[in-house]
């Protein structure tokens, strides 16, 4: 049944006023989301345990019943997932008392394909209750009448979609998307989740579990293994992704916990008005297994997008801001693994990106906008301010020079193409790194040079070897940062009136007390 709401959001277009209002980049005034009612409550079937379910669940799914509800919903309503009647478990001859049952064998599961949400239409997910994707390509068929193999779960080791860059033997002087060899034809994978409604709402203190480190079904490797099996040569692989949203207007996520994700969490594309409020992504929820390509939230050519008091640990960016998305605010969040706060690596028409009250623990990547030849443009107006970071490998990275990595290369590889990275009005101030690391901040020539302003930016222990500037325009105020030292050729560096060319001169930096907790 019902658990007890963390309250929620945007419904039917209209904000529900509460004391939690944000102002920032995004335009909309956005309140912590408040749950609607239900229309239906489906109750759970199956017993799950971690990311496992009991071996007999395997071979059914509960796709059809959830769908039918959804398509039966009304808008402002939402379709309940709550936990069942307890079954018991036991071996030949051995009894149970039914009070001990109840206890230890609660029916908490669900198992789907596919399954997409109607407009205005929430999927409602109970504390306790995990809705697992199944183990099975064939149930997220992108078109199961259509022609061609059945792409979904499998990999081409065959083919390279790396960057050509001027050092590749014989690169032609075109774009890399006219260089690599065309997507291969068959029949790929759908989302676990599809969104492309209006004011639809994912909401509940339960947990979507995509199991991206369970094997495949027909194939002797899991979802993440075959991807990192594709990295070497970039190859292309077909794996799903958690929930894609597009034309999704007014959409909510809100209070849900997104586990073992195949591929990127929450991938939102043109839409007008999202918010994610209280999210809590983790992938891999078995720390040391590697699951590659797996990023948090992805928004791409929207506007008006908040994600707020959320929790991120992840294979890849935490955040990733693609191209094309104008007023987007990220507001007290709080990453662990994953490669940091980023832009990129598709950046043009990128403006009015606020970042306020973010920790980072454990990032490859703390401030990052990446790009290159092939996917740059025009960026601009971008503040990252009141950052927290330790551990992080690369705590800022504006870089021209993106090329597949984890974490940025201090020189340009030479990817072929004309879309140059330009970024223009990026502003960061009150960002304390509790250890050391590197900074690379660099334009592409003199033609897009990278114009930044820098006020009370203290990396612990930076020292001028770390700091990597080229076609730059700093303005620099109350920072341990040696740019001055670093700064030679194509890097011009103010500092404010006061302030000596000296890492040794420190600023008072933003106190971090506190913002180191466990993730939630």
């Amino acid at each position: 049944m019902r658990t007890q709401r963390l309250a929620a959001i945007l419904f039917g277009g209209i904000f529900a006023a509460t004391a939690f209002a944000v102002h920032a980049q995004d335009t909309r005034t956005v309140t912590k989301p408040v749950i609607p009612p239900s229309c239906t409550v489906l109750h759970a079937e199956k017993i799950g345990n971690a990311e496992k379910l009991d071996a007999q669940y395997e071979t059914s799914t509960d796709t059809k019943r959830i769908q039918s509800a959804i398509d039966a919903c009304k808008s402002g309503q939402a379709v309940e997932l709550a936990t069942g009647k307890p079954v018991c478990p036991t071996l030949p001859g051995e009894t149970k008392p039914m009070d001990e049952c109840r206890a230890a064998f609660p029916t908490n599961a669900f198992m789907t394909g596919s399954i997409e949400l109607r407009e205005g239409v929430t999927l409602l997910v109970d504390k306790g209750v995990t809705l697992y994707a199944s183990r099975d390509p064939k149930d997220f068929d992108s078109d199961p009448n259509g022609t061609g193999p059945l792409l979904c779960g499998t990999w081409k080791p065959d083919v390279s979609r790396a960057y050509i860059t001027a050092k590749d033997p014989g690169a032609a002087p075109v774009a890399p998307s006219k260089a690599i060899p065309p997507p291969v034809t068959g029949r790929g994978c759908k989302p676990l989740i599809s969104i492309n409604v209006k004011n639809a709402a994912i909401m509940g203190e339960g947990t979507i579990d995509a199991r991206g480190g369970s094997q495949i079904i027909g194939h002797d490797y899991t979802w993440w293994q075959m991807a990192r099996a594709a990295e070497p040569k970039q190859s292309p692989y077909y794996s799903g992704r958690m929930i894609t949203a597009s034309h999704a207007d007014g959409l909510i996520v809100y209070g849900i916990h997104l586990n073992n994700a195949w591929n990127c969490h929450l991938c939102v594309g043109a839409t007008n008005g999202f918010t994610a409020w209280d999210v809590h992504l983790q992938t891999p929820t078995v720390k040391g297994t590697d699951a590659r390509n797996t990023d948090g939230i992805d928004p791409g050519s929207s506007t008006n997008v908040t994600v707020a008091y959320s929790w991120i640990d992840n294979g890849d960016d935490n955040i990733a801001v693609k191209a094309n998305v104008q007023h987007m605010s990220v507001l007290h969040n709080h990453f662990y693994d994953g490669h940091g706060m980023s832009v990129g690596s598709e950046v043009v028409n990128d403006s009015f990106l606020y970042v306020d009250d973010l920790t980072e623990d454990h990032t490859t990547s703390g401030v990052r906008v990446k790009s290159n030849n092939a996917k740059g443009g025009a960026a601009h107006d971008f503040t990252f301010k009141n950052i927290c970071m330790r551990n992080v490998q690369v705590p800022i990275a504006i870089s021209p020079y993106y090329n597949n990595g984890t974490t940025e290369d201090f020189t340009d590889p030479g990817v072929i193409g004309d879309r140059i990275p330009d970024y223009k009005g990026m502003h960061l101030e009150n960002i304390t790194d509790l250890t050391p690391g590197p900074v690379l901040i660099a334009g592409k020539d003199a033609d897009h040079i990278t114009e930044v302003t820098l006020k009370n930016v203290t990396i612990q222990g930076i020292t001028p070897d770390q700091v990597h500037l080229n076609y730059d325009d700093l303005k620099v105020e109350g920072s341990n940062i040696p740019f001055a030292e670093a700064a030679k050729g194509n890097a011009t560096v103010k500092l404010a009136k006061g302030d000596e060319p000296s890492y040794t001169k420190l600023p008072l930096p933003l106190s971090c007390e506190g913002k180191f907790v466990p993730y939630q």
